[in-house]
């Protein structure tokens, strides 16, 4: 469906063509008419299919037009919960993005910065507040947040909360919330305690579910190498020999592990950062954006930390560990081949992720290809990783796609 053929009132329509936003994905489609009738919604849907737009764009109109009654500042009307802080960010900016053209104000709050500029945005009035779940509750002990007046809210990426051991600051938060509320919750995987919760929060929801839950998007080639730990390093620069791996994000398990990677690149005179829980607010997002702008052509991170990247043709993700949680690698290779683009994933298996790696390819119902012509694979004679179907090496296929030309190339020293 096209977005203009959506009840969008023009404002919104005419910011959404200035970004480019023609065709609904399948969850915005289905999403925003029901959120718009201002209806309880429970969205399950991967991760890059387009979540934050199907309900910020009907929030936006919704708030638009109501009229508010109360003088002086304004009242926080709308209430998005995130797990992290990019993905805070990310949404304050598609907030900010999608209400060109409406009267409203949002701002995001988050941990591990000054509250001051934070709690004075708070004190001159705001419609939309986007914040993680810590600094939330910090802030409102500290009497900075009024939540009497929230009509609107919304609980994304509700899995990773849990996973995050979040859940619990969230539901102390919801005790605070009016009663009288539309309730928004989206996340990529339903456990059973996320669905425990949904049944408490909402009331008579309407419920999407646009693709299997910790399926993955087809148009994501999956690939995966054998290899020893200690040859890790050796093969992940080998692969970024090839110029057509635009754009990589890699991650890693630790934070330790994501500083090691990363500074053997740059020996290596490939340009690259580490992105982590240890790093401050200012570090992480500086490093987000060099990649965002192509400034850098590798990007390290941790699970915790890459939430809520959203980097447009992103062309490759690299497990450079495997996650022991299946469903966080749903997750992170849906980082690449979002909103229909192309992407390829690659991962990288010693021995000791063998089991790691039966429990993505059961979750997610399929044999994942395993490349062997590499200079890094198992050796004859040694214990054997595993049995699987091999393939013809295609992580050297040129990513075709249109990108600016002026991103810069980096080469490995012969």
């Amino acid at each position: 469906m096209l977005f203009e053929n959506l009840d969008i009132i023009e404002p919104i329509q005419k910011a959404l063509k200035e970004q480019g936003y023609i065709k609904t994905t399948p969850i915005q489609e289905k999403s925003i008419p029901t959120i718009l009738n201002r209806k309880d919604f429970i969205g399950c849907a991967q991760t890059g299919t387009g979540k934050t737009a199907a309900f910020a764009i009907p929030l936006l109109q919704n708030l638009s037009n109501e009229k508010i009654v109360k003088k002086g500042p304004k009242p926080i009307r709308a209430l998005i919960l995130a797990p992290t802080r990019e993905l805070a960010i990310q949404i304050g900016e598609s907030f900010t993005s999608y209400g060109k053209y409406v009267n409203l104000k949002n701002i995001v709050i988050f941990g591990g910065v000054s509250q001051k500029p934070q709690t004075n945005a708070l004190k001159a009035g705001v419609d939309i507040l986007i914040a993680t779940p810590g600094r939330m509750l910090d802030l409102f002990n500290q009497k900075y947040i009024d939540l009497c007046n929230v009509k609107y809210f919304v609980l994304d990426e509700a899995d990773r909360m849990l996973d995050m051991g979040m859940i619990h600051d969230v539901k102390r938060i919801i005790a605070q919330l009016p009663k009288i509320r539309q309730t928004m919750l989206f996340s990529a995987t339903m456990p059973k305690e996320i669905s425990k919760l949904v049944d408490s929060i909402v009331k008579d929801p309407v419920k999407v579910e646009v693709t299997p839950v910790s399926s993955t998007v087809d148009t994501i080639t999956q690939e995966v190498y054998f290899v020893r730990k200690k040859h890790k390093k050796s093969l992940l620069k080998h692969l970024l020999k090839d110029e057509s791996i635009d754009s990589v994000l890699v991650f890693s398990r630790t934070k330790r592990g994501a500083n090691g990677i990363t500074n053997d690149l740059i020996k290596a005179g490939i340009e690259a950062e580490a992105i982590h829980g240890n790093k401050s607010q200012n570090a992480r997002q500086r490093a987000l954006n060099n990649f965002k702008e192509g400034k850098i052509r590798v990007l390290v991170a941790t699970d915790i930390a890459a939430r809520g990247i959203d980097v447009h043709e992103l062309s490759h993700v690299i497990n450079f560990d495997l996650p022991e949680v299946p469903e966080t690698y749903v997750h992170r290779i849906g980082r690449t081949g979002r909103a229909g683009l192309k992407g390829a994933a690659i991962s990288f298996c010693d021995e000791e992720e063998k089991e790691h790696l039966n429990d993505i390819e059961k979750l997610i119902r399929k044999t994942i290809p395993l490349i062997e012509e590499h200079p890094y694979k198992i050796i004859a004679g040694s214990t054997p990783i595993a049995k699987k179907k091999t393939v013809k090496n295609t992580s050297t296929k040129k990513y075709s796609k249109n990108r600016n030309s002026s991103r810069r190339k980096n080469k490995l020293p012969k």
